[in-house]
């Protein structure tokens, strides 16, 4: 029997948890393909010096080096945030098979820009709040310890 959501998003935070000591925004992410991991990543903006480092860029882009392929229909993102504009136009080009996330972003999730409207492929699928409470507990701990 295949893990569930849970079971992935729990190793999306253990990303996540990276990204806190790390110093960074804490969002983890983990791509999954037919039950194997392909790609972990976690937010390296600071490192990198490159706003584009997000968590969700990192691991489709991982992701596509693993496979040989710039394409992810089968695959399925796990993040512990939701993702913003930037990286749900570039999961939108990968047309991922499924998005899912922990928490909503309400400042910087692409709903904010889009509202109603889902900016991901079509025949993407979409679900949100997965170990919602915990992973929004490791944002509020990690701006609470920066002011």
């Amino acid at each position: 029997m295949e893990p569930g959501h849970e079971h992935y998003m729990k190793l999306a935070m253990a990303e996540a948890r990276k990204a806190f000591d790390a110093g960074e925004v804490p969002v983890g992410a983990v791509v999954v393909m037919h039950g194997k991991i392909i790609a972990r990543a976690y937010n390296q903006v600071e490192l990198l010096n490159d706003c584009t480092a997000h968590a969700e860029m990192l691991a489709i882009t991982s992701a596509f080096h693993s496979l040989g392929s710039k394409y992810l229909p089968d695959a399925t993102l796990y993040v512990t945030v939701e993702p913003c504009l930037m990286c749900s136009g570039a999961l939108y080009w990968s047309k991922i098979g499924a998005i899912v996330f922990g928490a909503k972003d309400d400042k910087n999730g692409y709903r904010r820009s889009t509202g109603n409207h889902i900016p991901f492929h079509p025949k993407t699928n979409l679900q949100g709040g997965v170990l919602e409470n915990e992973c929004a507990q490791l944002m509020k701990d990690f701006f609470k310890q920066k002011r």
